[in-house]
């Protein structure tokens, strides 16, 4: 199973809407006879793949799958089914599929006589599906914020100067996060004062591109010939309802939105329905602490990912703006699930203590 967890991080980035998922067929004797890993949306499913690798060694062996095999007929044909066709004499599985219109593959395959078990390795699988089982259950993408910042807490000196906080080694591990994501976000801060071109650029990999957004209430930022828009990627811009964007209809995607409540900025949580709408299931916020304030502010942030420099500045913006916490005790406290060095920083990523998410 951790062989069919490691398969599956290769879809990573490429799979959308679908999860990323992997397999691994033993042979009767248990000897390793298939894999294979979903590729792209729309194409096999990763327990075809490893079931065209093993042949009829897959009769009468064991599939190792880290997402319950689906159930039902989209773009390619139920995969309980074809291991059952196949001849797969057990089935395991790490993660049940919450997904309404797949789920059921456990039960399709004991009605056939397989011997079916579940939920092995589940939280290490889980992990790797993260952005796909969050934008399943909670119908709106998977948000990772990531930032970087001086030893102090920093994103930029008294200038306006921000580059280059952090090391090449932790900028390479952005474009990593970027290729993952379904689409990048930056605010009109940050366009105005970068402008960033938010493709992802990775030396020893295939990369298909995220999409592009720039939250832009006053539909004011995004000038012509802004690197968000130089056809390198797909490009969307958020605007407010009452804004006057015509002007940027012939350069992206423009998106109307309402404003947030508070009268700052446009509605989180409209925004990330408007890119579910669109196919979106994960997204990497990027950009800058009057966007993440607002992010946090929705509770609609899943991960942190923090680049620490170290540096010091002792002035300038802080890595993350008003996010309406006024007091200690409503603090959003994390749970930090790794810590790595990168070059001179440190990287750390952390989540939402579980009693944050009620």
């Amino acid at each position: 199973m951790r062989r069919a967890i490691e398969l599956a991080a290769r879809g990573l980035g490429h799979t959308s809407p679908n999860p990323v998922v992997g397999c691994v067929i033993l042979d009767a004797h248990g000897v390793v006879a298939g894999e294979g890993w979903h590729r792209k949306a729309g194409g096999p499913h990763a327990e075809i793949h490893a079931l065209r690798a093993a042949g009829e060694r897959a009769r009468g062996g064991t599939a190792l799958v880290t997402l319950e095999p689906c159930n039902h007929t989209g773009r390619t044909g139920p995969c309980a089914q074809a291991l059952i066709d196949a001849g797969v004499a057990r089935v395991v599985y790490a993660v049940p599929d919450p997904n309404p219109a797949a789920t059921g593959g456990a039960t399709t395959l004991r009605a056939a006589g397989v011997d079916v078990e579940g939920g092995l390795l589940v939280d290490e699988a889980a992990a790797g599906n993260e952005a796909w089982l969050t934008s399943v259950l909670r119908r709106r993408p998977f948000v990772l914020w990531k930032y970087a910042a001086t030893l102090d807490g920093r994103s930029a000196a008294a200038d306006g100067t921000s580059r280059w906080i952090t090391s090449p080694q932790s900028r390479a591990d952005v474009h990593r996060l970027r290729a993952e994501a379904d689409a990048v976000i930056v605010g009109s801060g940050t366009a105005r004062a970068d402008d960033p071109q938010l493709a992802a650029r990775l030396l020893d990999a295939e990369v298909t591109q995220p999409l592009r957004v720039v939250v832009d209430s006053s539909a004011m930022a995004v000038k012509p010939g802004a690197r968000v828009l130089d056809g390198t990627a797909p490009s969307l811009i958020a605007v407010a309802e009452d804004a006057d964007a015509t002007h940027l209809e012939a350069l992206a995607t423009v998106v109307r939105l309402p404003r947030a409540a508070e009268g700052r900025g446009l509605d989180v949580t409209a925004l990330l329905g408007a890119l579910y709408d669109r196919g979106v299931r994960s997204v990497l916020l990027e950009g800058g602490p009057t966007l993440a304030g607002s992010f946090v502010a929705a509770r609609a942030v899943d991960k942190v990912v923090g680049y620490l420099a170290p540096a010091l500045l002792g002035a300038g913006p802080a890595a993350l703006g008003d996010a309406g916490i006024s007091t200690i005790a409503r603090a959003l406290r994390l749970d930090v699930t790794d810590t790595e060095r990168l070059g001179p920083d440190l990287r750390i990523t952390a989540t939402p203590a579980l009693h944050e998410e009620n």
